[in-house]
């Protein structure tokens, strides 16, 4: 995973002094695989431990990892990167194990969870339904905008909209999500790892690496990084209910 790509990742864990950090190597990237992590502190005027505790909540074992994985970014960036295998590996690296437990208390907590996608994810959205009903987990999906709207009306607080949408784009899932901002119901998505509408309106997002693929016309976008992270989070929930 790239530097950036983590940084987005993990931004909900940042601080301010993480945001400049952030920008400084994201401009410097050659100068800073040279750098000790003093001297790297020294030009971002702070204290080597600040630069420890950046990179750990970034995912890297410290400094050194963040160092070496910039190399080989550096070294690679000139190489096109593409097929089932990448999509993936990023997929499985955007996997966060704390964002994972934050939406299984969610779904615990939670009365009732509505989960709604349209087309081709839509058979996901019925096998997320039957995942959560064996934990016996009150769990919906309704296929037509109307009883979908129908059902968010009837949703408390407490209750959870799951909305599945790889662009993050499509009118009518933006729509659900707008209904459940009105009567402050909880919104989690999953879409592509990128910044898009839906992501900005969820209050927790998760993410799967699936880039928009065309061929002759017909829309040939790579889904299986949607059954990795529902697998993932179906196992989690599983294993926080086991009596």
């Amino acid at each position: 995973m790239r530097f950036e790509e983590r940084a987005y990742k993990y931004e909900y864990k940042l601080s301010d002094t993480d945001d400049q950090i952030i920008e400084y190597i994201s401009q410097h990237k050659n100068k800073v695989v040279s750098l000790s992590i003093q001297a790297l502190a020294a030009e971002l005027y702070t204290v080597p431990n600040t630069i420890t505790r950046f990179s750990k909540k970034l995912g890297y074992d410290g400094y050194s990892q963040l160092k070496n994985n910039l190399k080989e970014e550096l070294q690679s960036e000139t190489a096109q990167e593409n097929g089932p295998h990448v999509n993936l590996k990023k997929t499985i690296d955007l996997i966060d194990p704390d964002k994972i437990v934050q939406v299984v208390k969610w779904l615990q907590e939670a009365k009732r969870v509505l989960i709604f996608g349209v087309g081709d994810t839509a058979p996901f959205c019925e096998m997320m339904v039957k995942n959560l009903k064996v934990s016996g987990k009150s769990a919906d999906f309704e296929l037509h905008r109307h009883e979908t709207m129908h059902e968010i009306n009837r949703l408390e607080t407490e209750d959870v909209l799951f909305l599945i949408s790889l662009s993050g784009e499509t009118p009518q899932i933006l729509e659900m999500a707008a209904l459940a901002r009105e009567r402050n119901v909880k919104i989690l998505s999953l879409t592509h790892f990128n910044r898009n509408s839906l992501q900005r309106l969820a209050h927790l997002h998760l993410y799967c690496y699936a880039p928009r693929e065309e061929l002759n016309g017909y829309n040939i976008t790579d889904r299986t990084p949607i059954m990795i992270v529902l697998r993932a989070l179906s196992e989690s929930y599983w294993n926080a209910n086991q009596y």
